[in-house]
């Protein structure tokens, strides 16, 4: 008898079986960008050829957010322990002051340093490449829409008023309690802000920079007595539309819906 009678095996489609080792683009872009001693690569790093830094909309309403409260609140520890993926939300709206703490917690500017401005997350060669949409759905004192955060001023920019909750649950797989929460954050990637430097690596840092981003608003989240779940099932073409990123140059890469959870 055959040692592997009994067992089901997996068939390999012929498309991921073109090396011989069974590898598909995924399996294939880990090997092709691993480092090796002496071939590190590197992109071209004269100045006149790095991306800007910050995205910006100068035509956009732009609404100044209260400064971030730097002291005091849930502990750390506690902050971790309580962690937990929330996906059934009350109706009670953020405040404005709530909104800020989290959008500082994740992209917030929190030192100035050599020409450098340090953020709340730590991102590959301080490069930067994630931006930061909000949803709005449920906050006081702002009106519902679609809104850009700019860190290097602590405001938010207004791109679309209107009430989009519907069309975020349904872009996101149509994971409908999207639509229940107070606010869901849409972070994408600007690659070339990273490809600069890291050539076709960049995407693995840009991925690391999201996931990092994403537990400092989990965290935000649970020591403001709120609750999140995040969220990478979506079509991605859907969620371009709707932060208006092209889908190339800029991308979806991440998102968070927050709100008040129910008792």
């Amino acid at each position: 008898m055959s040692p592997n009678h009994g067992e089901r095996r997996m068939a390999i489609p012929s498309a991921a079986k073109e090396d011989g080792m069974g590898l598909g683009i995924g399996d294939r872009y880990q090997k092709e960008t691993k480092y090796q001693r002496g071939k590190l690569g590197g992109g071209d790093l004269r100045r006149e050829s790095k991306p800007e830094r910050y995205k910006s909309f100068p035509d956009a309403p732009v609404v100044a957010l209260p400064p971030p409260r730097l002291e005091g609140g849930l502990a750390l520890w506690e902050a971790v322990k309580r962690r937990r993926s929330v996906r059934d939300f009350d109706v009670k709206a953020l405040t404005k002051e709530i909104l800020s703490q989290i959008l500082w917690a994740t992209q917030g500017i929190t030192k100035k340093f050599m020409g450098y401005e340090l953020r709340a997350a730590p991102s590959a060669g301080a490069l930067f490449p994630v931006e930061t949409y909000v949803v709005v759905q449920r906050v006081e004192g702002l009106e519902p829409g679609i809104y850009h955060y700019a860190p290097q001023s602590h405001s938010l920019e207004l791109l679309r008023p209107g009430d989009f909750r519907e069309e975020t649950a349904t872009a996101a797989l149509n994971q409908d309690f999207l639509a229940d929460g107070a606010a869901v954050f849409i972070w994408t990637a600007v690659f070339g802000r990273s490809k600069w430097k890291y050539k076709e690596r960049a995407y693995r840092y840009v991925y690391l920079d999201a996931g990092h981003i994403a537990q400092n608003a989990a965290l935000a989240a649970v020591a403001l007595g709120l609750g999140s779940c995040q969220i990478a099932a979506l079509y991605d073409d859907e969620i371009n539309a709707l932060v208006g990123a092209d889908g190339e140059e800029e991308s979806v890469i991440y998102m968070t819906v927050i709100g008040y959870p129910k008792e």
